[in-house]
């Protein structure tokens, strides 16, 4: 039987718009909304908030299934990961010198095995390329995502299982990563910035809401 799937939610397809547009905006007039990329950190808070609800109503249920689970995921992020893959693989054959086109598919791998996160952050130095010269920097934040979807379900699994109440073991984590984030960010910016373990308090507070709707 397959997982509890809610049904469509304006109210969050609305936030999900507004915070498209203020990333966008952002990046296309950094003066008219500074604070825009702000929009990265709502849709982490709606991406928890949704999983959660999901993974714990086929708790409810009995319904949960863990390759039900994944195989939704595939079906939703792969079709439009290929594409932007592809288009981009296809652009950079015609239009970057050999260098550059190397560059881009290390990206490409890094993109597809959702590990963009931790390679933006190794590359992030004195002699690194600006960020808006990397066509896939945005897959940093599906790989969070992505590692958050890869560990989640078997961690709210195995807190049930030993009896761990899922209201404090949620909040715990979300202390835990906010704690490293806070205690690391003015001497390890960049690794906090793209660090799963200094994001994911942003997911559980998703989570926290799921639990006290």
């Amino acid at each position: 039987m397959p997982n509890y799937h809610p049904g469509y939610r304006p109210d969050i397809d609305s936030l999900r718009a507004v915070a498209v547009s203020a990333v966008v905006i952002f990046h296309a007039f950094p003066n008219l909304i500074p604070g825009g990329f702000v929009g990265v950190d709502i849709f982490f808070v709606i991406s928890g908030y949704l999983i959660t609800s999901i993974i714990l109503r086929s708790f409810e249920s009995g319904t949960f299934s863990f390759s039900d689970f994944y195989a939704r995921r595939i079906r939703r992020i792969f079709p439009a990961l290929i594409t932007v893959l592809g288009t981009c693989y296809a652009a950079g054959w015609w239009l970057l010198n050999a260098d550059e086109f190397k560059a881009l598919g290390k990206h490409m791998a890094a993109g597809a095995g959702f590990v963009q996160n931790a390679v933006l952050e190794r590359e992030a130095d004195y002699f690194d390329i600006a960020s808006t010269l990397k066509p896939l920097m945005h897959l940093w934040s599906l790989s969070v995502e992505e590692q958050f979807y890869l560990l989640y379900p078997a961690l709210l699994w195995c807190m049930r299982r030993i009896g761990i109440p899922l209201n404090f073991g949620l909040i715990a984590l979300l202390l835990l990563s906010l704690g490293l984030n806070v205690a690391n960010v003015h001497e390890y910016p960049t690794t906090v910035f793209f660090a799963p373990q200094t994001r994911f308090w942003e997911l559980w507070v998703g989570g926290a809401l799921a639990l006290h709707p």
